[in-house]
């Protein structure tokens, strides 16, 4: 309220009292997203040092001086480089006077030694080493597990296959190298067409695990937003130019695009240096090998890419995997394709139900190298 044009005090008290809570909460998720100051945290970790200091002066056999690491670990992981410094001004202080009141080491048990300011001395060390990769990087300890959690789920959800109509039957499986949770395999899969076609892009990045990781992560954003956007014949020919544009010292990759009619079974299969697609059909019996022309992508500007066409009748399997699965450097590609064929056909009676993971189990389980195989079946 104002009287006279003058604020009364209650009223400016309540202003007062909302800026602060403003700016207590603005803070507070601030620091939790890692973009505020870390004063609260400074301030704990200062005031657990001359706690920590006084309980070795008074209980030295319960309260080692070696306790000190503990808030200078907490500090590495918590603080930024400039607050950490302080925290090690504090610490190196409190070892002092514990040194000057517990007298010279050389006078008994629970006393400061050189080994016990080496051993703060080289948690602090490495402390900062980690600070300061955190403040390079900008991504804090509380959020950095989250954000690599979630971009593997983002990448697991992108490379879900569409559901398709009945009659359809359609399953993949991904393995990264080592046991690791990021690949440098990945699908972009989308219904286009009115819902009429499937549009399947299975990608092997050079590299493998998390060296490949990252420009998987990238690529998987960039070709899923191609995808369904051009004609099919322009797909390859833009991710192409857009591998060159990023200038990877090794940025080539290998691809394989499907473009399956749900309602007639015609498909096209474009290739750009990747292994050839498997045909299982289902009169014969026979795997035949689909290999559409085309070179890596990323390697040269205006590389054309031919497409093959198929189609697939009830019964017929259409497989396509990366090179991880079938070669290896004690066996070629061609003998990789003959054993993965040889331990297809034992699904054939199931009508391939759960099939991709088992045939990884069954043909490059302990292959170090990142391994995807995509299945299509028309029942």
């Amino acid at each position: 309220m104002k009287t006279g044009g003058v604020e009364s005090a209650t009223a400016r008290m309540r202003k007062a009292l909302h800026r602060a809570r403003t700016s207590v909460r603005k803070a507070g998720v601030d620091y939790f997203r890692g973009d505020g100051s870390d004063w609260l945290a400074l301030a704990v970790l200062l005031a657990a040092v001359p706690a920590i200091a006084a309980s070795t002066i008074a209980q030295p056999d319960w309260c080692d001086p070696s306790v000190l690491v503990l808030p200078i670990v907490a500090g590495g992981l918590l603080l930024r480089p400039a607050s950490l410094l302080a925290l090690y001004a504090a610490s190196a202080t409190a070892l002092i006077i514990e040194a000057a009141v517990l007298e010279p080491y050389v006078g008994g048990e629970d006393r400061v030694t050189p080994g016990t300011i080496l051993v703060v001395a080289a948690v602090g060390f490495f402390g900062l080493v980690i600070a300061q990769f955190r403040s390079r990087v900008g991504v804090p300890w509380r959020g950095g597990g989250t954000m690599l959690f979630d971009l593997r789920e983002r990448i697991r959800v992108q490379s879900k296959l569409p559901t398709l109509p009945r009659g359809w039957h359609r399953e993949m499986s991904l393995r990264p190298a080592g046991g690791q949770s990021f690949s440098g395999d990945f699908v972009v899969a989308a219904r286009t067409n009115g819902g009429r076609s499937l549009e399947v892009v299975l990608t092997d990045v050079s590299g493998k695990g998390m060296d490949a990781a990252s420009r998987a992560l990238l690529l998987s954003g960039a070709f899923g937003g191609l995808l369904g956007s051009l004609p099919p014949h322009g797909f390859l020919p833009a991710a192409n130019g857009y591998l060159l544009r990023q200038d990877w010292d090794e940025g080539f990759a290998t691809s394989i695009h499907l473009v399956l009619d749900l309602d007639s079974g015609d498909y096209e299969l474009y290739s750009a240096g990747h292994p050839p697609a498997l045909q299982l059909n289902a009169g014969s019996g026979r795997w035949d090998e689909m290999a559409a022309e085309g070179p890596l992508l990323g390697v040269y500007d205006g590389a054309t890419f031919d497409p093959i066409k198929g189609n697939l009748r009830p019964g017929d399997v259409l497989m396509l995997f990366t090179d991880g699965l079938v070669e290896t450097s004690e066996r070629d590609i061609a003998d990789g394709i003959d054993r993965l064929t040889g331990e297809a056909d034992r699904y054939v009676a199931s009508g391939f139900q759960g099939a991709a993971w088992h045939l990884i189990e069954s043909v490059a389980k302990d292959v170090n190298d990142d391994r995807a195989l995509l299945l299509i079946c028309r029942e």
